[in-house]
């Protein structure tokens, strides 16, 4: 399992974006992405589930492996 900040570096990376370019696809602050690729989730500001269902979409990742590598336990489907 992928810490959320090995997954977003490696994404970012992948798609050739930095923490602003970032940002302006997701409307998250700068400063917020860069202490979520540097520290994960578990750093001193976490994101909330809004926030890695952005960055998931923005950088083509699959929400359950985003989800699974910020250690947030994935909801169940409401009826």
């Amino acid at each position: 399992m992928a810490d959320l900040s090995e997954l977003l570096q490696q994404a970012m990376r992948r798609r050739h974006l930095n923490a602003q370019a970032l940002a302006a696809r997701t409307g998250i602050r700068t400063p917020r992405i860069r202490v979520f690729a540097q520290d994960g989730a578990h750093g001193p500001v976490q994101p909330t589930p809004a926030e890695l269902a952005e960055l998931a979409a923005a950088l083509a990742l699959h929400l359950p492996e985003v989800l699974d590598a910020a250690g947030t336990p994935q909801a169940a489907p409401s009826a």
